[in-house]
């Protein structure tokens, strides 16, 4: 039984998601590729070897012409297999998000915050990013928190479910033009179908596992794309969430593919 007296001193809540943005760039495209194999570049030509003493290493072609380093203030250009090839990545980090409104402890509600970040690739190859959390649940402060978001299958739920009103819950969805397939709708009722983007939909639970949430395949230079993480923290009407200042940290990691 609930005693009525604490409920009625339980004071509103603010919540904050703290973000750190990892990204590495250390990878190259491949001229071909398959299941199997990646050939990073590939040459006509009549010769060549690999040749390796105690002190030196040193491999040759025969056949190629105009090899080298050119550039100008508008390209550079690599040419030859030998050179060494490199890609860009650059990154416009987000910002930490502050939730709003903030949520009573006794009534409940909803509280809602969103960041974006934008991803500039040259990598033939693409890139992807994935978040994880630094607990689980994500959302805490020093005495409660708000449980990570469960899904009702393996594709995030459509829409954000509050059947429970004696719990909290803490969710995310993404939103861009390279987010994953799991988080796109069919514009109705179902995510990981279609090709919809629906807003406020497609809610899925931080974990400390890392969550894939955006991946490409090709370059994107020199626009870059752009996405957009909302969060949603909810208190049921039944549930006594206790006062305090909510934060869930997490990082986003950006990796050349």
């Amino acid at each position: 039984m609930k005693n009525i007296k604490s409920i009625k001193m339980v004071a509103a809540s603010s919540l904050a998601v703290a973000l750190i943005a990892v990204f590495v760039n250390n990878a190259y495209g491949q001229a071909m590729s398959s299941p199997s194999y990646k050939i990073q570049s590939d040459s006509l030509n009549f010769g060549g070897n690999r040749s390796a003493s105690g002190s030196y290493s040193m491999e040759d072609t025969l056949g190629e012409v105009a090899t080298g380093i050119s550039s100008s203030t508008n390209y550079a250009m690599l040419a030859g297999y030998q050179q060494m090839q490199s890609a860009s990545l650059s990154v416009v980090p987000p910002t930490d998000v502050v939730m709003s409104p903030a949520i009573g402890g006794v009534s409940g509600g909803t509280s809602n915050g969103s960041t974006t970040f934008k991803v500039t690739t040259d990598d033939t190859a693409g890139y992807s990013v994935s978040i994880v959390a630094s607990s689980s649940p994500a959302l805490t402060s020093g005495l409660d928190s708000f449980a990570d978001y469960a899904t009702s299958g393996a594709n995030p739920d459509f829409t954000f479910a509050t059947t429970t009103a004696t719990t909290s819950l803490f969710a995310f969805s993404p939103k861009g033009a390279d987010v994953q397939a799991r988080f796109k709708d069919d514009g109705s009722t179902a995510c990981g179908a279609g090709s919809s983007q629906t807003a406020d939909k497609c809610w899925d639970g931080l974990s400390t596992m890392s969550k894939m949430i955006v991946s490409r395949s090709s370059s994107n230079h020199p626009n870059g794309a752009s996405t957009t993480i909302s969060f949603r923290a909810w208190s049921g009407s039944g549930h006594v969430q206790l006062a305090g200042n909510y934060v869930a940290t997490t990082t986003i990691t950006i990796i050349p593919l």
